[in-house]
């Protein structure tokens, strides 16, 4: 009996100091968005129609074909005329990209979206334990990652990481990274910048694939900053409630698909082949059969498995004609969409489900601001929370795909009712528009005449320079 009673005891300790390691790795393992900042170039660097056909007629290595398909993908692509593009583009110099004309780009970018994060937050430069930088297409020495410190002179023992070659999906890849790195790391705050190198890479060849790159990609770029304290979850805006990542890069048609190469001529470029709706579609598919079972209603579920079921077919004999799907909506409230052209955010709406209501803020996206890569999602999430949509409890999806070829997503919760206008400010108002035709419809659109094969090419190039006198 004299034993008995300190075993019990010491049983019980154990058993309580057990629980209470798994709460504080538990509370150490959540992951709170504290605030976010999106890049907006200066006015200068918008391109707008004249812009838009200096650069084309800049490169003489294209023919009426190539003209044709240039004005066709702007045209389909469902960017506006007030993207903003690289300076040594727009002055004139892509095909002879310098070091500091990369580095010069970078600098823009990090200092206007860090800059905005620390004012808004109040967090000090040097109080950042973690910092993650993402920028798939430039990778010089130091890295961009020392880059920042040195500018924001931060601590000496700051856990820096520098991920390059992640393409669109970066900004995820990151934040998982952060989620990981808050298991070892107590009440840390971390910063992640992600920003795509638009200007050295730049592509000035006539190969149709690669030029679709020029079209769609503009200058952009997003900050955050994340923290594991739960003592300022009141003041966070999202929690990270799950993240998944597929990557199919063990398949040559998929690693393939989406590739920085040279052509022919020695032109560098990004070329995406006309395997890379295919495998999107596996990728996603992948995905989300991890992913959905774990933010869907248990009664969803159900419902779809009864549905799908061979057996269901004696009682309803027309339920394959209905074409069943899981309801996104009863497990998620708002969509993250990545704004890349208007023909992927059209079909990844069809094939989740989505209204015009669900795809607005990536069409918008799109519209303003063009494919900024890595920060894309960003920019939709600015403007949800700019039209006030973003209320407390809502669930927030991000889907978001790269080269490799990956597919990753995330599930955040908000916090509080969100109503910043952030990068959205300026234009808000304006938006929803109905119109998402680029200006380059209506004065170039005599470029499709058949008639013009018959017609000296230098008139044509004569006659689109008049359109911009």
């Amino acid at each position: 009996m004299e034993i008995f009673v300190p075993v019990c005891l010491l049983s019980l300790f154990y058993v309580f100091f057990y629980i209470w390691k798994l709460i504080l790795q538990r509370r150490g393992q959540c992951c709170y968005l504290l605030g976010y900042e999106c890049y907006k170039a200066s006015e200068d660097r918008k391109l707008g129609i004249e812009s838009c056909i200096n650069i084309i007629l800049r490169n003489n290595n294209l023919g009426l074909e190539e003209y044709r398909y240039l004005l066709k993908s702007i045209v389909n692509s469902g960017l506006g005329g007030e993207t903003y593009g690289p300076r040594n583009v727009i002055a004139g110099t892509e095909e002879n990209p310098s070091l500091s004309e990369a580095i010069s780009e970078m600098d823009d970018v990090f200092s206007s979206i860090l800059d905005k994060l620390f004012a808004k937050t109040g967090v000090s430069p040097s109080d950042i334990d973690i910092l993650v930088v993402n920028v798939s297409l430039f990778s010089p020495a130091p890295s961009l990652t020392a880059r920042i410190i040195n500018r924001y002179k931060m601590k000496e023992d700051i856990k820096a990481f520098n991920l390059s070659g992640m393409g669109c999906s970066a900004s995820i890849v990151a934040i998982d990274l952060v989620k990981h790195l808050f298991k070892t790391n107590r009440n840390a705050y971390a910063v992640v910048v992600s920003t795509e190198s638009i200007g050295p890479n730049w592509y000035s060849g006539k190969e149709q694939p690669m030029m679709l790159t020029n079209c769609l990609y503009r200058s952009g770029g997003c900050s955050m900053l994340l923290t594991n304290n739960a003592a300022l979850k009141h003041s966070a805006l999202l929690k990270l409630k799950c993240i998944l990542r597929t990557h199919l890069g063990s398949s040559n048609e998929a690693y393939g698909c989406s590739i920085q190469v040279e052509d022919d001529h020695g032109h560098r470029g990004f070329r995406l082949t006309k395997h890379i709706k295919a495998v999107a579609t596996q990728a996603l598919t992948f995905n989300l059969q991890s992913l959905l079972p774990r933010i869907l209603p248990l009664r969803e579920l159900i419902r779809y498995a009864i549905l799908t079921h061979p057996l269901y077919k004696l009682v309803d004999r027309n339920i394959e004609a209905k074409k069943v799907r899981l309801n996104l909506k009863t497990g998620v409230d708002h969509f993250g969409i990545p704004p890349t052209e208007r023909a992927v955010i059209d079909g990844l709406g069809k094939s989740l489900g989505l209204s015009d209501y669900d795809l607005e803020p990536a069409r918008m996206a799109l519209h303003r601001f063009g494919n900024t890569s890595t920060g894309g999602l960003w920019y939709v999430l600015g403007y949800m929370e700019a039209k006030k949509r973003l209320k407390k409890g809502d669930k927030v999806l991000m889907i978001s795909f790269g080269a490799g070829y990956e597919c990753n997503s995330c599930v955040w919760e908000v916090m509080s009712n969100l109503k910043d206008d952030n990068v959205w400010k300026d234009c808000i108002l304006s938006y929803p528009t109905k119109n998402t035709k680029h200006p380059l419809a209506e004065k170039c659109s005599w470029l499709n005449d058949e008639r013009l094969s018959f017609v000296k090419f230098d008139d044509v190039k004569q006659t689109l320079q008049q359109q911009i006198l």
